[in-house]
């Protein structure tokens, strides 16, 4: 087994001290203005080559998040990190939008990049597909068992890195839009509310109005410490630990545990519970063990846990860690006039300094002496690895004890000013892409998602340009219906469903289906020869992201929901582009299902309903029992587009039907039909926002 990079978090020029005095291999930050903790104080390119400079003197490398979905007029202003980037000498960009993965590559090549989390990358086929898109590293999902892991490892041609440690979104990432709906504050933008931690609760018997109180939503925070060498054993390249957001201490005593784990040694499991926890911890992802045990709030007690030993985790970085390998030439001596001292690094930086005394005479030797001195390289990221001694003439002779240690610290000064001179990467000219704006005010035609084949009235079905079902409802599509209807793929496809889905889509590719609904990217490379659409979970927001799944395959694509309408008109990639014009929408997808912390899996009916702190109902449905289906969270109050139809910028407005009755669907389609205003209480979302 060869060790894991430790990655740890540095939300702050003093989180990022603690995490690299600690010992973390290397560390993960964020750009002032694109990432995905956009809270954290957070890094100015001046900053940034700074920190830079500091890590790579210690042999730490530097990963900057890049990791958020951006709009068409952000895009230059993505390019300029992206120089930013490489100008500060970093060693790897976290992306998720592939605009940001097409810039990266466009502009500096030789930074690594890597496939974030927000991704939802998954599968064996997701990390083949993330390395033949130029990523160099695939960071997956948090939900996934130690089995699955190894299975993506196994089949990875590129480093694969999972989170060992810290909070568990309850909504797979980049899946969640919670945050926005409800709050106003996108997760996918980097400024998520957490409102997951508030009070959603799936208690029976609740009164009709009823505020919830329990918090169903909220997860323990996640650690794998234990099973670090289990981790290290499937193939995993990378341990991350969550927590920008968290303290330098919290950073400290988590990198000084994964190190020692790694190792083979104990380490403080006290201090790593105190210093942050949610009543205790979950491995319930890796060991395949969802239920209810996953479920945790951050108590009173754990607030006063963590004050007390808060001073005591500060110890772990109130000096640096030794682990930089210095080799020592020494030469000359009392005939020469003097001694001259050469210290070298195992990465060829080498620098040489000379004794201002003279050396005098020896009466012993004093080379155990001179070692000695050269060895006390405490409060440096040092430590002694050989001494190669060539005196000259009548010895090294004698020179007082502070002389060498002054010889000591002015060769380690100058060698780690040299470690720290930054490299930039090389540039190249770039030019962004002009892309032509959607048109506005024309009806765009009408499509529409339906759960199942029963909710879809025979009369709607020959007056709508498309019918997206469900692949699973495939076998009671109408042969009538099938020429213009797409087979929707899940989102997510956890333990063998996605070999299942490839499966069924060969089977099925004479049976005249118009398409399918890609909504992975790792759904790109078992579809060949169906006519590609692209679903809710690309998550496409931007011109330029639009035209690389359009490069790809992709003959039209769903815009993410939160993107307002002025953005939606950036994108017009040459294919047709489509928006919700009605649903409720999908605000979380999660593999932890909430009821479980009042139910059985066994006698559960197949969902149930989330009570909020102010009385609303959130609808949960799920698509299997147990740890290999998704339970889907809606919104109460659905999204309504109707008499405004025209104001949408895209080719197609598709109604999405989740748990609506074939009649209430029947009502629905009437009203977009006919341009009617809603019925009851709606919402236009985020598309008259500035976003």
């Amino acid at each position: 087994m060869s060790r894991p990079e430790i990655l740890a978090p540095a939300g702050n020029r003093e989180m990022l001290g603690a995490a690299v005095f600690s010992g973390a291999d290397a560390v993960y930050l964020g750009l002032t203005g694109f990432n995905a903790r956009r809270t954290a104080g957070n890094f100015t390119p001046d900053e940034l080559r700074e920190a830079v400079a500091f890590c790579h003197a210690r042999g730490v490398k530097v990963h900057v998040t890049l990791n958020t979905l951006v709009y068409d007029r952000e895009l230059s202003g993505l390019a300029d990190a992206v120089r930013a980037v490489a100008a500060a000498g970093a060693d790897a960009v976290i992306a998720d939008d592939l605009a940001t993965a097409q810039l990266v590559k466009s502009i500096a090549p030789t930074l690594h990049l890597h496939g974030s989390t927000q991704m939802s990358v998954h599968t064996p086929e997701g990390a083949k597909e993330l390395a033949a898109l130029g990523y160099d590293r695939v960071i997956l999902a948090r939900e996934l068992s130690l089995e699955e892991i190894r299975a993506v490892c196994e089949a990875s041609p590129i480093e694969v890195e999972v989170f060992v440690h810290g909070a568990l979104c309850m909504s797979v990432s980049g899946q969640c839009m919670m945050s926005a709906f409800l709050g106003g504050r996108s997760g996918n933008r980097g400024a998520c509310a957490g409102p997951c931690r508030l009070p959603f609760d799936a208690s029976a018997g609740l009164k009709p109005g009823q505020p919830g109180r329990a918090c169903h939503l909220s997860l323990k925070d996640m650690d794998y410490i234990p099973h670090l060498r289990e981790l290290m054993d499937a193939g995993v390249a990378s341990v991350k630990i969550e927590g920008r957001l968290r303290t330098p201490e919290y950073a400290a005593a988590v990198v000084t545990a994964c190190r020692a784990v790694c190792a083979g040694q104990p380490y403080d499991e006290k201090l790593v519970r105190d210093i942050f926890s949610r009543s205790g911890f979950t491995d319930g992802y890796l060991t395949n063990r969802n239920d209810g045990k996953m479920f945790g709030v951050r108590t009173e007690a754990d607030a006063a846990a963590t004050r007390v030993a808060t001073p005591k985790a500060r110890e772990l970085f109130r000096r640096e860690l030794q682990r930089v390998p210095v080799h020592y030439e020494l030469s000359g001596g009392v005939e020469d006039g003097g001694v001259k001292l050469t210290a070298r690094d195992d990465d060829g930086h080498r620098v040489s300094v000379y004794s201002a005394d003279e050396p005098q005479p020896a009466q012993k030797d004093p080379l155990p002496g001179i070692e000695r001195a050269l060895g006390k390289t405490g409060g440096t990221p040092f430590v002694m690895d050989g001494l190669a001694a060539e005196p000259g003439e009548g010895g090294f002779g004698f020179l007082p004890g502070a002389a060498w240690n002054e010889l000591r610290r002015e060769a380690l000064d100058k060698l780690l000013e040299k470690r720290s001179e930054v490299t930039p990467h090389a540039v190249q000219a770039f030019e962004m892409p002009t892309y032509p704006a959607h048109t506005v005010g024309q009806l765009p035609a009408l499509a529409a998602r339906f759960a199942n084949a029963a909710q879809c009235p025979a009369e709607a079905a020959e007056k709508l340009q498309y019918l997206i079902f469900p692949i699973t409802e495939a076998e009671s599509v109408p042969e009538a219906w099938r020429g213009k209807t797409l087979l929707e793929l899940p989102r997510v496809m956890f333990g063998r469903l996605e070999q299942k889905i490839a499966a069924r889509l060969d089977a099925l590719q004479d049976a005249g289906f118009a398409g399918a609904v890609v909504n992975n990217p790792a759904q790109l490379r078992y579809t060949d020869g169906w006519t590609l659409y692209g679903g809710l979970g690309l998550n496409v927001t931007n011109p330029m992201s639009a035209a690389r799944y359009a490069s790809l395959g992709v003959q039209g694509m769903l815009l993410q929901p939160e993107t307002a309408l002025t953005a939606m008109q950036a994108v017009a990639p040459g294919v047709p582009t489509a928006a919700l014009c009605y649903g409720h929408l999908p605000l979380m997808l999660t593999r932890a299902c909430p009821l479980r912390n009042v139910r059985d899996c066994g006698k559960c009916p197949g969902g149930g309903t989330l009570r909020d702190r102010k009385g609303r109902d959130f609808t949960v449905t799920c698509s299997a029992p147990g740890g290999a289906g998704v339970r889907t969270v809606f919104n109460p109050v659905p999204l309504y587009m109707g008499e405004r139809l025209r104001e949408l910028p895209v080719d197609v407005a598709v109604a999405a039907f989740t748990t609506e009755t074939p009649a209430r669907v029947s009502q629905i389609l009437d009203l977009l039909f006919n341009a009617q205003p809603f019925d009851s209480e709606f919402t236009r979302g985020l598309y008259y926002t500035n976003n």
